[in-house]
């Protein structure tokens, strides 16, 4: 069942995981906030976003309509493995300007039906002149990742106390040579362990205030000496 929150936009709850899928003060607030101005994707001329947890898709349309309102091109690769019923994702967006975007609508027509077990989706593709969507119907934690590729790094999978896999070292390591140099990761957690394993992957972390309702988020960069140091 949707829930609304106090910016318009609405979130739902994981049944799975015991928690909402955006921060219930504001869902696309949180997409902008945490995802799109802390990796400065906002400001980038040509963005190339990596996205762990593809979930509802408010990240992916708050990312899009700030690239059509810039008129810069947007190439977006996400990982997902549980993905949502394309009915869910319907109303959801009913919610979100980018809900009416051509490119949603071919999301909705192409989105994998319930019948595929988990993670055994073919992968969707969408390419338009200004936007490349791929969505991967795939555990991230065990899938192959592009090297030195990505502009931003979405980290939005659930808390590290009930999804942990997609917090581990290793997976973060993976992710930070996923990036290009001067490339940002951000995520709404700000757990010591989300941390230190940012750090150990050899990215500069900073904490930011977080939205209504959470104190502080985290985001990292890769800085351009670790080009030569990998």
């Amino acid at each position: 069942m949707l829930e609304m929150t106090p910016d318009g936009s609405a979130t739902l709850w994981s049944t799975r995981f015991g928690q909402h899928y955006h921060n219930r003060n504001g869902a696309i607030s949180q997409a902008r906030h945490v995802f799109l101005e802390a990796t400065f994707t906002h400001q980038h001329t040509a963005p190339c976003v990596l996205e762990i947890g593809f979930g509802a898709g408010l990240n992916f349309l708050t990312t899009l309509v700030d690239t059509r309102t810039r008129g810069v091109p947007l190439h977006y690769l996400a990982f997902e493995f549980d993905p949502l019923p394309v009915e869910t994702l319907a109303a959801i967006s009913q919610y979100h300007v980018g809900g009416q975007d051509s490119v949603w609508h071919a999301l909705l027509g192409l989105w994998p039906k319930p019948t595929h077990p988990l993670g055994s989706a073919s992968p969707l593709i969408i390419q338009t002149p200004q936007c490349k969507l791929e969505i991967r119907f795939a555990d991230a934690s065990h899938e192959p990742m592009p090297i030195h590729w990505a502009s931003a790094v979405y980290l939005d999978g659930f808390s590290p106390e009930t999804n942990p896999e997609l917090w581990t070292p290793q997976l973060v390591d993976r992710l930070a040579q996923a990036m290009r140099p001067e490339a940002w990761l951000a995520t709404y957690s700000s757990a010591g362990l989300v941390k230190r394993a940012l750090k150990a992957a050899g990215l500069k972390t900073a904490k930011r205030p977080g939205i209504a309702g959470k104190r502080e988020c985290l985001h990292a960069q890769r800085l351009i000496e670790q080009q030569t140091a990998l």
